[in-house]
Protein backbone atom coordinates (compact mmCIF):
# COMPACT_ATOMS: atom_id res chain seq x y z
CA UNK A 1 0.00 0.00 0.00
CA UNK A 2 1.54 3.10 -0.97
CA UNK A 3 -0.07 6.63 -0.43
CA UNK A 4 0.24 10.78 -1.07
CA UNK A 5 -1.69 13.29 0.65
CA UNK A 6 -1.23 17.08 -0.41
CA UNK A 7 -1.56 19.59 2.18
CA UNK A 8 -4.83 20.58 0.63
CA UNK A 9 -5.88 16.97 1.48
CA UNK A 10 -6.25 15.51 -1.83
CA UNK A 11 -5.41 11.68 -1.70
CA UNK A 12 -3.16 9.04 -4.04
CA UNK A 13 -3.14 5.85 -2.58
CA UNK A 14 -2.92 2.44 -4.26
CA UNK A 15 -2.28 -1.45 -4.04
CA UNK A 16 1.15 -1.18 -5.11
CA UNK A 17 2.61 -5.21 -5.51
CA UNK A 18 5.98 -4.65 -5.06
CA UNK A 19 6.84 -1.51 -2.94
CA UNK A 20 10.50 -0.04 -3.73
CA UNK A 21 11.86 3.74 -4.72
CA UNK A 22 11.48 3.03 -8.69
CA UNK A 23 8.10 2.65 -8.18
CA UNK A 24 7.61 5.17 -5.54
CA UNK A 25 9.53 7.41 -7.80
CA UNK A 26 7.16 6.72 -10.99
CA UNK A 27 3.96 7.46 -8.57
CA UNK A 28 5.44 11.02 -7.30
CA UNK A 29 6.54 11.93 -11.01
CA UNK A 30 2.97 10.72 -11.61
CA UNK A 31 0.71 12.72 -9.49
CA UNK A 32 2.91 15.44 -7.86
CA UNK A 33 3.56 18.65 -9.28
CA UNK A 34 7.13 19.28 -10.61
CA UNK A 35 7.54 21.92 -7.54
CA UNK A 36 6.37 19.63 -4.87
CA UNK A 37 8.08 19.39 -1.41
CA UNK A 38 8.32 15.83 -0.14
CA UNK A 39 8.07 15.01 3.58
CA UNK A 40 8.67 11.77 4.44
CA UNK A 41 9.71 9.59 7.58
CA UNK A 42 13.24 7.88 7.92
CA UNK A 43 11.90 4.54 5.78
CA UNK A 44 14.93 4.18 3.35
CA UNK A 45 12.77 3.54 0.32
CA UNK A 46 12.55 7.50 0.11
CA UNK A 47 16.52 7.90 -0.18
CA UNK A 48 16.42 7.22 -4.29
CA UNK A 49 13.88 9.54 -4.94
CA UNK A 50 15.12 12.27 -7.02
CA UNK A 51 13.84 15.48 -8.40
CA UNK A 52 12.24 17.23 -5.77
CA UNK A 53 12.75 19.04 -2.38
CA UNK A 54 12.32 16.32 0.33
CA UNK A 55 12.14 17.24 3.94
CA UNK A 56 12.17 14.52 6.54
CA UNK A 57 10.85 13.68 9.97
CA UNK A 58 12.04 10.83 11.79
CA UNK A 59 9.49 8.99 13.54
CA UNK A 60 12.05 6.20 15.07
CA UNK A 61 14.10 8.47 17.36
CA UNK A 62 10.73 10.48 18.20
CA UNK A 63 10.47 13.70 15.60
CA UNK A 64 6.99 13.85 14.58
CA UNK A 65 7.42 17.27 13.35
CA UNK A 66 10.83 19.23 12.19
CA UNK A 67 9.16 23.11 10.75
CA UNK A 68 7.04 22.36 8.38
CA UNK A 69 7.78 18.57 7.66
CA UNK A 70 5.43 16.07 8.82
CA UNK A 71 3.76 13.36 7.76
CA UNK A 72 0.39 13.63 9.85
CA UNK A 73 -1.98 13.50 6.72
CA UNK A 74 -1.28 10.51 5.19
CA UNK A 75 -0.75 8.53 8.64
CA UNK A 76 -4.22 10.24 9.39
CA UNK A 77 -4.91 8.26 6.48
CA UNK A 78 -3.80 4.67 7.14
CA UNK A 79 -5.47 5.00 10.68
CA UNK A 80 -9.03 6.15 8.94
CA UNK A 81 -8.31 2.51 6.44
CA UNK A 82 -7.22 0.57 9.84
CA UNK A 83 -10.36 1.99 11.80
CA UNK A 84 -12.61 0.63 8.58
CA UNK A 85 -11.06 -2.41 8.77
CA UNK A 86 -11.47 -3.24 12.14
CA UNK A 87 -15.31 -2.04 12.59
CA UNK A 88 -16.26 -2.37 9.31
CA UNK A 89 -15.15 -4.56 6.80
CA UNK A 90 -12.79 -7.08 9.34
CA UNK A 91 -11.04 -8.47 6.15
CA UNK A 92 -9.48 -6.98 3.35
CA UNK A 93 -8.44 -9.64 0.78
CA UNK A 94 -6.01 -9.31 -1.10
CA UNK A 95 -7.24 -9.48 -4.44
CA UNK A 96 -9.75 -6.93 -3.56
CA UNK A 97 -7.97 -5.19 -1.38
CA UNK A 98 -7.37 -2.11 -4.54
CA UNK A 99 -11.21 -1.50 -4.07
CA UNK A 100 -11.28 -1.14 -0.12
CA UNK A 101 -8.58 1.80 -0.58
CA UNK A 102 -10.20 3.18 -3.91
CA UNK A 103 -13.13 3.79 -1.71
CA UNK A 104 -11.28 5.46 1.24
CA UNK A 105 -9.71 7.58 -1.35
CA UNK A 106 -13.00 8.40 -2.53
CA UNK A 107 -14.37 9.24 0.91
CA UNK A 108 -11.63 11.54 1.96
CA UNK A 109 -11.32 13.22 -1.18
CA UNK A 110 -15.18 13.94 -1.65
CA UNK A 111 -15.33 14.94 2.35
CA UNK A 112 -16.10 18.46 2.14
CA UNK A 113 -18.79 19.35 4.63
CA UNK A 114 -19.65 22.54 2.38
CA UNK A 115 -20.77 20.57 -0.54
CA UNK A 116 -24.62 19.67 -1.13
CA UNK A 117 -25.67 15.84 -1.02
CA UNK A 118 -26.94 16.55 -4.12
CA UNK A 119 -23.52 17.63 -5.55
CA UNK A 120 -21.91 14.56 -3.68
CA UNK A 121 -24.96 11.92 -4.96
CA UNK A 122 -23.88 13.48 -8.40
CA UNK A 123 -20.43 12.50 -8.12
CA UNK A 124 -20.67 9.05 -7.16
CA UNK A 125 -23.49 8.50 -10.06
CA UNK A 126 -20.77 9.79 -12.68
CA UNK A 127 -18.55 7.92 -11.33
CA UNK A 128 -20.44 4.64 -11.65
CA UNK A 129 -21.04 5.82 -15.51
CA UNK A 130 -19.59 3.12 -17.42
CA UNK A 131 -18.06 1.43 -14.47
CA UNK A 132 -20.62 -1.88 -14.47
CA UNK A 133 -18.82 -4.75 -12.34
CA UNK A 134 -20.89 -8.11 -12.36
CA UNK A 135 -20.84 -10.23 -9.70
CA UNK A 136 -19.08 -12.85 -12.25
CA UNK A 137 -16.10 -10.40 -12.74
CA UNK A 138 -16.42 -9.62 -8.97
CA UNK A 139 -15.87 -13.10 -8.16
CA UNK A 140 -13.37 -14.78 -11.23
CA UNK A 141 -10.84 -11.75 -11.83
Amino acid sequence: MVGMRCRNGILVAAKMDKVNSANIQTMIDKHADANATLCTDEATIYKGIEGYKQLMVNHSAGQYVDGTAHTNGIESVWALLKRGYNGVFHHFSDKHIGRYVDEFVFRLNDDNVKRLTLDRIDSIVFGFSGNRLSYKMLVLT
